[in-house]
């Protein structure tokens, strides 16, 4: 895996032991050219497997990343990965080795982007989106953005969020949830 855009740009990610189904290049490259510009930006990177796409956002100018993965196996992993690009970006970028239902239960603080890779086989999607807009953990103007296989359908509405775009590649859908009241994406 590599990193696919900012000053780290061409970088070379390591791919953790375990189960892992790493966020593909050219979709990655799409969903932060939609994006647009992270100058200054938080961001939060659920079911991290290898801590890519956290690294792409800072790469890309956020300036603070957290990262939340339950495999343990892949810490080791994700901290090398880490580790490089804070040394090389000058930036932290926070950790969180428990699970994301969890993390977001117990989460004090609200992001501008929140990222949602969940295993295919997961089937609580819905319920993520739920949880960060019952607990307001997206900024008045953030984007969250789930990856799910096209076989499972979200809702346009969840929670005061509502769908403002949707990608498609191959079998896997992004989808793009902002607070109702904002939609312009």
């Amino acid at each position: 895996m590599r990193i696919t855009g900012g000053s780290l740009s061409g970088r070379i990610i390591k791919c953790p032991d375990g189960v892992i189904r790493p966020a593909m290049d050219r979709m990655r490259e799409s969903v932060f050219a939609i994006l647009g510009p992270f100058d200054g930006a938080s961001f939060l990177d659920l079911f991290s497997g290898s801590g890519t796409v956290a690294i792409e956002a800072v790469s890309r100018g956020a300036a603070s990343a957290e990262l939340v993965e339950k495999d343990r196996i892949k810490r080791q992993t994700i901290l090398a990965n880490v580790r490089i690009a804070e040394e090389a970006l000058n930036v932290r970028i926070r950790c969180h080795f428990m699970a994301v239902e969890l993390f977001l239960q117990r989460c004090p603080r609200a992001f501008d982007y929140i990222f949602c890779d969940p295993p295919f086989p997961y089937r609580f999607h819905q319920e993520l989106l739920e949880v960060i807009a019952g607990r307001r953990l997206l900024t008045e103007t953030g984007r969250a953005m789930i990856h799910r296989p096209a076989e499972k359908k979200l809702a346009a509405h969840i929670g005061g969020l509502s769908l403002c775009d949707e990608r498609v590649y191959g079998r896997s859908i992004v989808d793009f949830y902002e607070w109702e009241v904002n939609t312009h994406c």
